[in-house]
């Protein structure tokens, strides 16, 4: 099982690449740029279409993919009369869209997943069914029983026990009605709460233990909720590439120094592979909370890789998209000054601070793959 967790985490990788990629060409030709090669992977090209001008394909190396948009720089060489097609000719505002439509779509595909997660799957929350009975409690003196399901709490029907429960808490210790299913059987019980210390603090309770389990929602819910936990992953994302530098000491002690691997500190590609593995092959969870755990880990990748591609560094998206903002105050400021627009930023006069990048990035992303394989995270799953 945890084999299929792997090799299904690696086709979700390379559909959410074939998404990304897949926005910069939708862009770019919707604004009439010349996008000739879309391709998944790297390297040798093992198979390949021609549909127009654009030749489609896959190549060897599974580890990414790219759209060739021509004319990215000035000194690039365009086919006679497709001069006007280069993508540094385009307006700011168009190369921004083409640029950053990769990572909306990572965001778009991140809120998706979570919907059909809320609707399709159901998340973990607190079910409205009894799973045990604290002796010597109101719950115990109303004969409540382990497997009762509450179905209403003085006539109003239990929708969300996470909010359905503070009729209780708030209940001033006054007896409840409550309609209960047991069984086949609906029946109707009188309890009345008791005053108890609950973490510390004073609590009107039933002493009822709530089971833990997957519930989906309605559509129209799932649509405020997606949004909701998207924004908070957004959030996630952009708090943990923050702490990312402080971070990379204490990688490098759990790399080489063989101390306790973090599973909340830094994570390679290896190492989601493993714990999308671990998820689905975990024998503690059942099918649906196996695919749920999933649905979550590939929805945060995909939220995470779309912030983190909009950092303005270069070779990153988000670095092309600060020169074209750069292009921009550029311009706005020779228009002040009634002088003509200046010619675009040449990106290739950025080379060293692009290599600089890409050697950092490369470097992490070894020291991640050698944590990943010699001192894994474990997962409690």
């Amino acid at each position: 099982m945890q084999i299929l967790g792997i090799l299904a985490f690696i086709f979700a990788l390379l559909f959410s690449v074939m998404i990304h990629e897949f926005g910069h060409y939708l862009t770019a030709q919707r604004y009439g740029m010349k996008v000739s090669e879309f391709f998944l992977g790297f390297g040798t090209r093992i198979w390949s279409t021609q549909r127009g001008e654009t030749e489609f394909g896959l190549k060897a190396i599974p580890a990414g993919g790219y759209c060739k948009i021509e004319g990215m720089v000035p000194t690039d060489t365009m086919p006679e009369g497709e001069e006007d097609r280069a993508f540094y000719r385009a307006s700011s505002g168009r190369k921004l869209i083409v640029l950053g439509a990769g990572s909306f779509l990572h965001f778009v595909l991140g809120y998706i997943l979570i919907f059909i997660l809320f609707v399709g799957v159901g998340v973990n929350q607190l079910l409205p069914t009894i799973s045990q009975v604290s002796p010597q409690s109101g719950a115990a003196a109303a004969g409540l029983q382990a497997g009762d399901e509450v179905l209403s709490i003085n006539g109003v029907k239990v929708t969300d026990w996470y909010n359905d429960v503070k009729v209780i808490r708030n209940s001033g210790g006054k007896t409840l009605s409550l309609e209960i299913m047991r069984g086949a059987q609906i029946l109707s019980i009188v309890a009345t709460p008791t005053l108890e210390k609950v973490d510390g603090k004073p609590r009107w309770i039933l002493g009822i233990i709530n089971k833990i389990g997957l519930k989906r929602t309605n559509p129209i819910t799932a649509f405020k909720s997606s949004a909701l936990v998207t924004r908070d992953f957004i959030s996630a994302s952009v708090k943990s590439l923050g702490q990312l530098p402080s971070k990379i000491p204490s990688l490098w002690g759990q790399s080489v120094g063989g101390e306790k691997r973090d599973a909340n500190g830094l994570v390679g590609v290896v190492g989601v592979a493993r714990a999308s593995g671990q998820a689905v092959g975990s024998g503690k969870l059942s099918p649906a909370e196996r695919l749920a755990t999933f649905i979550l880990i590939i929805a945060s990748l995909n939220i995470f890789v779309g912030i983190f591609n909009l950092l303005p560094l270069l070779p990153l998206d988000g670095g092309h998209m600060a020169v074209a903002i750069a292009d921009e105050i550029r311009a706005f400021f020779a228009r002040l000054r009634g002088r003509p627009r200046p010619a675009a930023i040449d990106v290739t006069i950025l080379t060293p601070v692009t290599m600089v990048v890409f050697v950092l990035l490369a470097a992490l992303t070894l020291l991640l793959l050698f944590a990943d394989i010699v001192n894994p995270v474990v997962l409690n799953l």
